[in-house]
């Protein structure tokens, strides 16, 4: 999933939360339909939810490594180093959370079944990629908020620029690869669990609720970033479409259920008129969010936001 958007006459660094097959990408509990072999297959998806979260979360707390990259990024020239000339050299970078804890998460979630070769070594890879990193990000974060170049000339500040550079290249490709695998992974699971759900108690509230958050991160899936600034519109629009037929499913539960899906049903419909809005001044620019659609982008990553966190709620409120 992208993991950027884009601000007004700017790139800016704005997280997105990474949704997760369960509940938002809350730890969930996949239904368990009556029955040994059912009881079986439900066993099999509750340890590939769990072991998705771990690596799930890992993802979303190594994300303020990459924001504190681009805020590095933001004032000094790549190729250059810094050199005490820049304008903004007090941005510096930002503090990294502390990742113990997810890391050790991931490193066991790694050696538990299901076996998943290919995205367990991109974890592996994607570990030690951001622990070579992350100290020397911590270490250029504290001597510019210091301002220790003021010492040195520079001299620090250039010699940890010449060792952050090649550690970044390789965790952002790291991270691509962990996106791109995940994204496919975490498409089965929700299908797997929606399926759970329908078949233990049809389309409940708790299946609008996964069904409208499955159908909205598939549009977030294609939402820019700063490296692809040109929208597929095809593939938007398509996207787009299949929410909307989500938001009319839950519409058609509404009829039927007075007290509807609680929590999240303003939010998801609110955010389709806004998809639309956005969808059309994409095809004014040829989808090229950087004219005149970057507030729109915004809007919508930050509301994604607030729809992960209605969701985790409306998914327990309906147990």
């Amino acid at each position: 999933m992208s993991i950027r958007a884009f601000c007004h006459g700017a790139l800016c660094a704005a997280a997105i939360v990474l949704a997760a097959p369960g509940a938002g990408w809350a730890q969930g509990t996949a239904t368990m339909p009556a029955g040994s072999a059912d009881k079986a297959a439900a066993a099999d998806l509750q340890a590939a939810i769990v072991k998705s979260n771990a690596y799930t979360g890992l993802m979303n707390r190594t994300l303020r490594a990459i924001q504190s990259w681009e805020r590095y990024g933001s004032w000094v020239d790549m190729k250059k180093g810094p050199t005490g000339k820049e304008r903004y050299i007090t941005y510096g970078l930002y503090s990294l959370y502390d990742v113990a804890g997810e890391i050790r998460k991931a490193e066991e979630a790694m050696a538990r079944e299901p076996s998943l070769p290919a995205i367990d070594e991109t974890v592996g890879r994607y570990v030690k990629a951001y622990q070579e990193l992350a100290p020397l990000i911590t270490r250029a974060e504290r001597y510019y908020d210091r301002k220790d170049y003021r010492d040195d000339n520079l001299a620090e500040g250039q010699r940890l620029h010449a060792l952050m550079v090649p550690a970044a290249r390789t965790f952002l490709d790291e991270r691509a690869k962990l996106d791109a695998l995940m994204r496919v992974y975490k498409r089965g699971l929700d299908q797997r669990e929606l399926a759970a759900i329908e078949q233990r108690e049809g389309r409940s509230a708790r299946w609008q609720v996964r069904n409208i958050m499955i159908n909205a991160r598939a549009v977030m899936d294609l939402m820019p970033s700063n490296e692809r600034p040109i929208v597929d519109l095809k593939a938007f629009n398509a996207a787009v479409a299949d929410y909307a037929g989500a938001i009319r499913e839950m519409d058609a539960f509404k009829d039927k259920e007075p007290k509807g899906v609680p929590f999240i049903e303003s939010q998801a419909s609110s955010w389709l008129g806004k998809l639309r809005d956005f969808s059309d001044k994409l095809a004014r620019s040829k989808g090229d969010v950087r004219r005149g659609a970057a507030n729109d982008a915004n809007w919508i990553v930050n509301n994604y936001n607030t729809m992960v966190s209605l969701s985790e709620t409306a998914a327990r409120m309906s147990r």
